[in-house]
């Protein structure tokens, strides 16, 4: 393939880079210049990412599109927009003794450092352009990076000595170059007159290993190809392993982004299969749709290594490891010849005679993939077509990008503009309002009391679960609680494990416990109320319970109200967030005493005046219990596993004993105990003692039950959230308005107390910086003509 051909005397009609035929496809017409096509990807494939076409370098109209093009990457790479959107960029990446340096001379035509060890230490880029008559150059250095290696909000170029009139001066003023970037924090241009000996000698442990900015190189050769290019560090082996990961990390991060065209340096004195940089080019570009292998060192391979120059040869016509782009082989000079100062005439007529006089270099059907002029207009037309594809792209990058930027802006709030006094006071009076909104559930916030009312409907089931659990039964776990009067309530009730399970027996014998100098057939009232005891002194845990629950709801709403309104003011919010804490402790002190207080009436005297209730409920349990006293059957537990706590002397009395055994000697088998208490005529004046006080006991329970699931919400409501709203205005303009007056200087205490989170103001600034860099590179882009 002749690919590309850049020839100021002799025009030529090139064609874009393509792969390689493979070798079964006929041969091209040997009087013709002709690009063949490999056994991958057709350049002609429709959705290939870099589509090929015919270019003719020489024309006016492509002269100046490149150029503009070139300018327009060039102008934006300046502005630091590669930090921000992938621009379309040649990236050169190789071993150290890969010849990536003299690929650079000799594709730029200057000589660049060279010493031994590790000597390019930040990237290079390089911009060649044949508009001037006369060779210059310029050096710039440009931080898009801290010494941290973070972006910088604006990317800073600047200038480094003057225009370059020599170009045996070039490799002297890189080396300063790189000496200032590495060392970011001395000024540039003490670097400036510092000789080879002097830069060698430069303190390493002050200076910056390696650095990601960048020393942009501009040339201007009416001899060179318009064509632009990033040299990186080479990649190193034998160095710390911090340096080679850092270098590694560098070259990683430059050709993973998609718009970067890979150029990897592969010596051909070594297998391809081991060189890191094409294993690296393989990780960032799988399909090797944008890869781009440059041979070097074929004059290493002597006439003895047959198999080897084979081996190449077969990679150079695509028939092994196959790229989109293909491979380029060059010989570049060696060192003898360096010294010797040839032209790039003179070096480019001996490499020429080199691969022409050469085999198999000189056999190959792909001669247009040898030597620097076939590799570099070949590289510049595609990066030229590359460019203008991406145009669209990059604008549509940039309009997200800013879009996104404006949207962060706008979330930020607006910079202070009003009188200190004035924010602190309408800050204060926006709290205020909404925390009284938010109390009385008028506001559109309701999680206060959505939030607190779930709460008080569990401290209603958790007082619910407290009723005096009474089974008229003489052995009452052998059956079902009595449990309510409605059908379907039992089933939603959560028993408190504090509750006693009572019989008939149990209550017996809580009567027989308090009687002291009654008269006969008389109940004691005492019997009553320490029954009602029992329930009333388990209300205090959940009653604490729900407390400590509402006490963290409001301390949730309170913070999130102080970061809503005072949030952007941290000094304020501080002062504030101290204030009010001192308030709301002292006002959960006060509801947990007054909810004692509450709870504490529910001891004694166990008194209503509901007694249109109370007597209602009365009648009703009782006539509940007798019910169940009279047909123990419908309440009988099936599992009566239970009764196995009893001991035997309380289940069976000698007298029952005896009478199922006269039973089943007379042929009455299978009888039990319950069976003759079943036959045994139901005498109603049977613990109708108990049962009366089962019945006052549970009725009572239910009016003071309905009491306190009233009283208690109430109680924190009046005591802690009624009482907090009405003081926090109070003291929050007492402390900040009356105390600060006092203490005197109070227009330097308003300012300080609203001066903007440091936070704040600095991701403003940083993103007033990027939506500026954003509108300048649009403004670039949409001014371009294309």
């Amino acid at each position: 393939m002749n690919g590309f051909r850049f020839n100021k005397t002799k025009t030529t009609t090139p064609q874009a880079p393509a792969a390689h035929t493979s070798a079964s496809e006929p041969e091209p017409d040997a009087n013709v210049e002709t690009s063949s096509t490999s056994g991958q990807r057709s350049a002609s494939d429709s959705d290939d990412k870099w589509e090929d076409s015919d270019f003719d370098l020489s024309s006016t109209e492509y002269a100046r599109r490149g150029k503009e093009l070139m300018r327009l990457i060039n102008d934006l790479r300046s502005m630091g927009a590669d930090t921000m959107i992938d621009l379309p960029t040649i990236v050169v990446i190789g071993g150290q003794s890969a010849g990536k340096s003299s690929l650079v001379e000799a594709v730029s035509g200057v000589n660049v450092p060279r010493d031994s060890g590790t000597c390019t230490r930040c990237p290079m880029e390089c911009t060649m352009s044949s508009s001037a008559k006369t060779w210059s150059c310029t050096v710039k250095l440009r931080f898009d990076y801290d010494s941290s290696g973070r972006p910088l909000p604006r990317s800073k170029e600047v200038a480094f000595g003057t225009p370059i009139t020599d170009r045996d001066d070039v490799d002297i003023w890189l080396r300063r170059a790189q000496a200032a970037i590495l060392n970011p924090h001395t000024p540039a241009e003490n670097f400036h007159k510092k000789t080879v000996t002097e830069l060698r000698t430069i303190n390493s442990t002050s200076s910056l290993k390696f650095s990601r900015n960048v020393v942009a190189v501009a040339i201007e050769d009416p001899d060179a190809i318009d064509l632009s290019f990033i040299d990186l560090p080479g990649l190193i082996q034998n160095e710390d392993q911090e340096v080679i990961d850092l270098v590694q990390e560098l070259t990683v991060k430059a050709i993973s982004r998609p718009n970067t065209i890979i150029l990897t340096t592969i010596p051909m004195s070594d297998d391809i299969q081991n060189q890191q940089s094409v294993r690296l080019a393989r990780e960032a570009d799988p399909d090797g749709q944008r890869t781009i292998g440059v041979l070097t060192k074929p004059d290493t391979l002597g006439q003895g290594a047959v198999s080897a120059r084979k081996s190449w040869i077969d990679v150079i016509e695509g028939h092994q490891h196959t790229l989109k782009h293909g491979y380029y082989c060059v010989r570049l000079p060696d060192d003898a010849q360096r010294t010797q100062r040839l032209s790039r005439t003179a070096f480019q007529k001996l490499e020429a005679e080199y691969f022409d006089t050469n085999p198999p270099w000189s056999q190959s059907t792909e001669r247009g993939r040898f030597g620097i002029p076939a590799f570099v207009s070949d590289i510049s037309v595609l990066l030229v077509k590359h460019i203008g594809k991406s145009l669209a792209k990059l604008k549509q990058d940039v309009e997200r990008l800013l879009a996104s930027c404006l949207d962060d802006l706008v979330a930020l709030p607006a910079p202070l503009t009003s009188d200190p006094q004035v924010e602190v006071l309408g800050k204060v009076n926006e709290f205020c309002t909404a925390f009284k909104g938010i109390i009385d559930g008028t506001s559109s916030d309701k999680r206060l009391a959505q939030r607190n009312r779930a709460l008080y409907a569990d401290f209603k089931r958790d007082i619910r679960g407290t009723a005096p659990d009474f089974r008229p039964f003489e052995r009452p776990h052998r059956y079902e609680p009595l449990d309510s009067l409605e059908p379907n309530e039992p089933f939603l009730i959560r028993r408190n494990p504090g509750v006693r399970t009572m019989g008939l027996s149990e209550v017996r014998q809580a009567i027989k416990d308090a009687i002291a100098w009654e008269l006969p057939n008389n109940i004691p009232y005492e019997a009553k109320t320490r029954l009602i005891s029992q329930f009333t002194t388990l209300w205090t845990a959940p009653a604490e319970r729900c407390l400590t629950a509402i006490n963290e709801v409001l301390d949730d709403v309170i913070q999130g109200l102080i970061e809503t309104h005072f949030g952007r003011f941290k000094v304020l919010q501080q002062l504030v967030s101290e204030l009010i804490s001192a308030d709301v402790e002292e006002y959960k002190s006060r509801t947990r005493c007054a909810m004692k207080e509450t709870l504490e009436l529910e001891d004694r005297p166990n008194y209503t005046q509901n007694t249109d209730y109370l007597l209602t409920l009365r009648d009703k349990w009782l006539n509940k219990y007798r019910l169940g006293r009279r047909d123990p059957s419908q309440y009988e537990l099936l599992d009566d596993s239970e009764e196995s706590d009893y001991p035997t002397a309380q289940r069976q009395t000698d007298e029952v004993t005896n009478a199922l055994y006269y039973l089943t000697q007379a042929g009455y088998s299978g009888l039990t105990a319950d069976d003759l208490n079943r036959l045994r005529p139901y005498n109603p004046n049977d613990f109708e003692d108990e049962l009366i006080v089962m019945a006052d006991v549970r009725a009572y329970f239910h009016v003071a039950y309905k009491r306190i699931i009233d009283h208690i919400p109430l109680k924190i409501e009046h005591s802690l959230h009624q009482a907090l709203a009405g003081k926090v205005s109070v003291t929050l303009l007492q402390s900040l308005i009356v105390d600060t007056t006092a203490q005197g200087d109070f227009a330097e205490r308003m300012k300080e107390l609203v001066s903007e989170d440091p936070a704040i103001a600095l991701k403003r600034d940083h993103l007033q910086a990027r939506r500026a860099r954003l509108q300048d590179y649009k403004r670039k882009l949409m001014n371009f003509s294309a």
